[in-house]
């Protein structure tokens, strides 16, 4: 219990290549995904039955002590991070998002539920990058962290091989071409900064397009899941013809 109780910090999902998964809706996500699962503890006060081989009953006071939910600690499974380190390739009509500097888990997570909503595989990440297998944010992911691959890379270099290699870059920008009339060409990433700091100087020096999402209010910007929805909306509306 004192290890799965360590995977609530990023050093030790690092050092044990672990994450939880926690309550009923997710285990039945990562269920369906096909995961490994390395242990199920449920708590004897659950009211829900669970069928699988991997099931530990343990009292309620020990899942509250290993899970990080305010209330509910019911279900913690234990799972392994998937090793994603090979070279990422495009297929001819992919899109792919990029993501420099997000630090908020809840944004992230709700980034990775929009690219599973518009069918988007790969979602790559800079390393200062909050961890995608932080709890709040596979509770953020609504499963979509089972479905999408989330790679921590230098990006800068990334897009630059990328962009040899073809790939279209596209830059989420308020100071960008309005969307509704730039060219998008595909195999594409698009690159979305944090709100507080926007896209790194590093990562504007490797070039591409820059694009806006077009508006009449005052608000300032958007937060990045925002931003990531309604840019993909029309990438994926381009898809239809």
């Amino acid at each position: 219990m004192k290890l799965v109780r360590a995977l609530q910090q990023k050093k030790h999902r690092d050092q044990e290549g672990f994450f939880l998964v926690q309550g009923r809706k997710l285990l039945d996500e990562l269920i369906r995904s096909g995961w490994p699962i390395d242990a199920i503890y449920v708590s004897e006060q659950a009211s829900i039955p669970i069928d699988h081989p991997k099931i530990e009953v343990l009292p309620q006071h020990e899942l509250d002590r290993i899970g990080t939910l305010e209330s509910g600690n019911e279900i913690v499974a234990v799972v392994p991070i998937p090793d994603r380190k090979g070279k990422l390739v495009l297929k001819e009509n992919e899109l792919a998002l990029a993501l420099d500097g997000i630090n908020d888990p809840g944004n992230l997570g709700t980034v990775l539920r929009v690219a599973d909503h518009f069918g988007i595989d790969h979602v790559l990440c800079t390393r200062n990058s909050v961890d995608a297998f932080n709890p709040k944010c596979v509770q953020a992911s609504m499963g979509a962290i089972f479905r999408v691959n989330v790679h921590y890379v230098d990006l800068a270099e990334e897009l630059d091989r990328s962009k040899k290699e073809g790939v279209s870059i596209h830059l989420a920008s308020m100071e960008g071409t309005n969307i509704f009339q730039a060219e998008l060409k595909r195999p594409a990433i698009l690159v979305l900064g944090s709100e507080s700091h926007g896209i790194s100087p590093e990562v504007r020096a490797i070039g591409g397009t820059a694009i806006a999402i077009p508006g009449s209010g005052r608000s300032e910007s958007l937060n990045v899941a925002m931003a990531a929805s309604a840019l993909c909306m029309e990438f994926y509306r381009r898809t239809l013809g």
